[in-house]
C-alpha cells in the first residue's frame, strides 16, 4: 500500500509541473543575445538562473540564496530582457514596489515569490500584466485589502499567500468572489 501512494504523489507531481509549464506558452527556444547577457547579469549579482529541465528551455531565476550582497530594484533590470522565465523567486531581498516595474511584461511567469520584501499595495498594481501567474507569495508583506484589487484580473492565479500581511478577511472575501477557484492561505 506504501508503494501505491508513493507512486500516485510521482504521477500527481509529473502531472502538476506537467500543468504548470503547459501554461507559460508554447515550447521556449533557445536564447537571443539580450537574454544572454542578462543572465549572465543576473548570475554575476549572484543570483540564479537555469532551465528547467534538458527538453525545457524555460527558466527558474532566484535571488533568494544570494549571501554576500543586498538584492536591490537595480539587480532586477536584467529581468526584462528575459523572455521564458516561469518562476522568479525574491523571498527575503530588499525588492521595492519600483523594482517591479522589470516585471510587469513578464507574461510567462507562472510562480512569483515576494515573501519578505519591502512590497506594497502599489507593487501589486505592477502584476496586472502576469496573465499566466498561479503562485503568488506576499507572505510579510505591507500588503492591504487595497492591493488585493490589482489581483482580480489574474484568473489564473491559484494559489495566494497572505501570512502576516495587513489584508483582512473583507479583502479576502471580496478576492475569493473575483477569482472563487483561487486558494487563499492566510496563516491565521
Amino acid at each position: 500500500m506504501p508503494e501505491r501512494n508513493l507512486i500516485l504523489a510521482g504521477a500527481m507531481l509529473l502531472m502538476n509541473s506537467l500543468a504548470l509549464f503547459s501554461t507559460a506558452g508554447a515550447e521556449a527556444e533557445e536564447p537571443n543575445a539580450a537574454e544572454q547577457q542578462a543572465i549572465a547579469k543576473i548570475r554575476e549579482m549572484g543570483g540564479q538562473v537555469l532551465e528547467i529541465a534538458q527538453n525545457d528551455k524555460h527558466l527558474d531565476v532566484g535571488f533568494h540564496l544570494v549571501q554576500d550582497k543586498k538584492v536591490t530594484d537595480e539587480a532586477l533590470t536584467p529581468l526584462k530582457d528575459l523572455t521564458r522565465m516561469v518562476n522568479l523567486n525574491l523571498r527575503g531581498t530588499e525588492v521595492t514596489d519600483a523594482g517591479l516595474v522589470n516585471i510587469e511584461k513578464q507574461t510567462t511567469l507562472v510562480r512569483l515569490h515576494l515573501e519578505k520584501t519591502k512590497i506594497t499595495d502599489a507593487g501589486l498594481e505592477r502584476l496586472k500584466g502576469l496573465v499566466n501567474l498561479e503562485y503568488l507569495n506576499l507572505y510579510g508583506t505591507e500588503v492591504t485589502d487595497a492591493g488585493l484589487a490589482h489581483l482580480e484580473g489574474l484568473t489564473k492565479l491559484k494559489s495566494l499567500y497572505l501570512w502576516q500581511t495587513k489584508v483582512t478577511d473583507a479583502g479576502v472575501e471580496k478576492l475569493q468572489k473575483a477569482l472563487p477557484n483561487l486558494k487563499i492561505i492566510r496563516g491565521v
